[in-house]
């Protein structure tokens, strides 16, 4: 059993052990994915003695700059924390995040995201994803090694992959579902929905609805939206041409824009 759509991704790791272990723990599971972003010391053989026999995760290892590049062809993202205080995004457990991830077709690419050993993910990168998954360890001692978090998730995907297989030969063929269901068409990618985000910002400036100066959340929780609708890329290309309209009339000075003694502040 393995899983050729979900890739594991770890950001600025410091210690190469810790991506050797997690490589280690990925291939106990039956993981092969594995995508570096910016890792502070690679390759290392530390990592690769830390691997044992998966080192052949290692050697297919993908290392990228950004979380975005990491992430650009993936219709699901999930990133590992603690809820946001600021801007809540659906959280799930180890166990429900693996039921997620596998009520999707196999076609959908899906990224589990884990962050730098000392400092997690940043706000801005855990508002690139979809849900966020914690772990819930002793509250009097929080700190979980990242290849254990690796191991946490990947072992909650196996043994609910398993359970769905003895499902189906149960029932033959009648897979129970999680509750999550599929796309009718194809779904958004990442960068997608990223370009989508930056023309509707570019043009919500234009138009004097979004004033960035003032440091309002309005596109955080515009992000926020579009993640839990999870647009099909037939929708986002919609959205564009919209977008391409008004941008075209605003250069044409067809549109109206709000009065100067009447201004409208909508970032809050």
């Amino acid at each position: 059993m393995n899983f050729p759509n979900i890739r594991i991704v770890l950001i600025e790791t410091s210690h190469p052990g810790n991506i050797g272990a997690a490589a280690r723990a990925m291939k106990n599971m039956g993981l092969g994915r594995l995508v570096l972003v910016k890792p502070r010391h690679w390759p290392a053989q530390e990592a690769r003695n830390m691997a044992a026999s998966a080192s052949d995760v290692l050697e297919n290892a993908v290392v990228v700059e950004t979380l975005e590049a990491a992430v650009a062809d993936c219709h699901l993202v999930v990133g590992t924390s603690a809820r946001l205080r600021n801007m809540p995004v659906t959280l799930l457990d180890p166990s429900a995040c693996a039921a997620t991830v596998l009520a999707l077709p196999e076609e959908r690419e899906v990224a589990l995201v884990f962050g730098r050993e000392v400092s997690g993910l940043t706000n801005d990168e855990l508002l690139r994803c979809h849900y966020h998954v914690h772990i819930a360890v002793n509250p009097d001692y929080t700190s979980l090694n990242l290849a254990a978090a690796v191991m946490v998730l990947s072992y909650e995907l196996r043994k609910t992959a398993l359970a769905l297989t003895e499902a189906e030969i149960e029932h033959k063929g009648a897979v129970p579902q999680s509750g999550q269901v599929g796309w009718g068409q194809q779904p958004a990618t990442a960068d997608e929905l990223e370009h989508y985000l930056n023309h509707l910002e570019k043009i919500l400036i234009q138009l004097d609805f979004h004033k960035p100066q003032h440091k309002r959340p309005l596109m955080q929780r515009l992000r926020r939206l579009y993640q839990r609708v999870q647009l099909e890329s037939m929708e986002v290309n919609i959205l564009r041409g919209i977008l391409t309209a008004t941008e075209q009339a605003l250069a044409k000075g067809s549109f109206p824009l709000p009065t100067p003694d009447k201004p409208v502040d909508h970032n809050s």
